[in-house]
This record gives structure tokens, C-alpha cells and sequence, in this order.
């Protein structure tokens, strides 16, 4: 009875469903501008420290990551979307969100990419440099490839948090998965179904990730093997 009641009486099983589309589009497009601005924040802290001419690039991204990492999501979100955007129009809303998910992020992915880099033995970068590549090539076909298969999980791990984390949006008047549980939760006075549901979706769609993921680090093994 209280499944019929949460999911098919006024057709509420709609809201799962446009909730759960709206969760995947802020959480892909946050990805996405994440690992962008996280690869282009790393670059510049490597490359400022093997330039000093390039050390006031290295105060902003320093800058950046501190208070990105030392302020919580959820005002950072408050923060985009009553204040930089306030006079954005209502269907930009995801987008704003999106946009403000995607800029946390790129503050851990960056420290995950820069330690990723660092941890390249510096040949590589002598060694491209002696093939006659540039800096620019030599960071793109060498030693970005071999960052990635050292930081693949701890980037998974990031993937996941920030696909969770996107539950905050509510906030902000978005009708993501969860605050559509918590609409047909207000409506059913039945707390348990759309909660636990919720749960199990959110679970299901991490172990979707993780199973990617793990197949991911098995191809690049193999390909070192190789």
C-alpha cells in the first residue's frame, strides 16, 4: 500500500524520474567543468614551480583551492546562485548549480592532478623535451597519461562524492532526487518508501560507477603490461 501510494497514485513516480534526470545532468556537467578547471589549476602550481616567473599564477590557484576547500559546498551554492546569479531566469537554475558544483570540485581534483604529476619521475619531462616536443606536448602525451592511471582512484572517489553531494540542491528550489522523495514524502506522510527508494537508486548508480571504474584501471594495467 505505501509503495502504490508513493509511486503510482498522481503518477508521483514522474518525480523520481525528472529529479533523478535533473541529478545526472548537474552531476555530469559538474564532472566535467571539475576535471577542466582541476587539469588547467595543476598545470599552472607544476609549471609555477619549475618557473619562478610564473609564481603570481601560483598565489591565484593557492588562492582558489583555499577557499574553494575552506568553505562549505552547500554556501558556496547559496552563495552562486542568491548572489553572483540572482537575476539569472528560473531555467537556468541546474546550470548554476552545475556551474557551482563543477568549480568545488575543481579544487580537490586539482591537488589529485598535481600530486598525479609530481609523482612522474622528472626524466619524463626531460626526455620529451630531448625528442624536440614542448612543454605544452610533452605535459599532454606523456606525462598526463601517466598521472591519470596513478590518480584514477582517488579521481573515482571524487566522482562519487560530488554525485552525492549534489542532493544539497534543494536548497536553491531545484527538484533533484531528492527533494522529489521529500515532495512525495510531505504528500503520503509516509516517510519510508521514497527515502529508502532514493537510497537504493543512489547506491545502484555508485556501484554503476565503481564497476566502471575497476574496469577502467583493469584496461590501462593491461595496456602496461603491454
Amino acid at each position: 500500500e505505501q509503495i502504490y501510494k508513493t509511486l503510482v497514485v498522481d503518477n508521483r513516480w514522474t518525480l523520481f524520474v525528472d529529479g533523478l534526470l535533473v541529478t545526472l545532468m548537474i552531476a555530469g556537467i559538474a564532472v566535467l567543468l571539475g576535471v577542466a578547471i582541476g587539469s588547467v589549476v595543476a598545470i599552472a602550481k607544476v609549471n609555477a614551480l619549475r618557473n619562478k616567473k610564473l609564481k603570481w599564477l601560483s598565489v591565484i590557484c593557492e588562492v582558489y583551492t583555499t577557499v574553494i576547500r575552506g568553505t562549505p559546498m552547500l554556501v558556496q551554492l547559496l552563495i552562486m546562485y542568491y548572489i553572483i546569479f540572482a537575476a539569472a531566469p528560473t531555467e537556468m537554475a541546474p546550470y548554476v548549480a552545475a556551474l557551482a558544483f563543477g568549480i568545488n570540485s575543481g579544487a580537490y581534483v586539482s591537488e589529485i592532478v598535481r600530486a598525479g604529476i609530481m609523482a612522474v619521475p622528472r626524466g619524463q619531462m626531460e626526455a620529451g623535451r630531448s625528442l624536440g616536443l614542448t612543454n605544452g606536448m610533452t605535459m599532454r602525451t606523456i606525462i598526463l597519461p601517466q598521472a591519470i592511471k596513478n590518480i584514477l582512484p582517488a579521481l573515482g572517489n571524487e566522482f562519487i562524492v560530488l554525485f552525492k553531494e549534489t542532493s544539497i540542491v534543494g536548497y536553491v528550489a531545484l527538484t533533484d532526487l531528492t527533494r522529489a522523495a521529500d515532495l512525495v514524502r510531505s504528500r503520503t506522510y509516509l516517510p519510508f518508501v521514497p527515502l529508502i527508494f532514493i537510497a537504493l537508486i543512489y547506491l545502484g548508480i555508485v556501484m554503476l560507477i565503481t564497476w566502471a571504474l575497476k574496469k577502467l584501471e583493469k584496461k590501462l594495467a593491461q595496456s602496461d603490461v603491454r
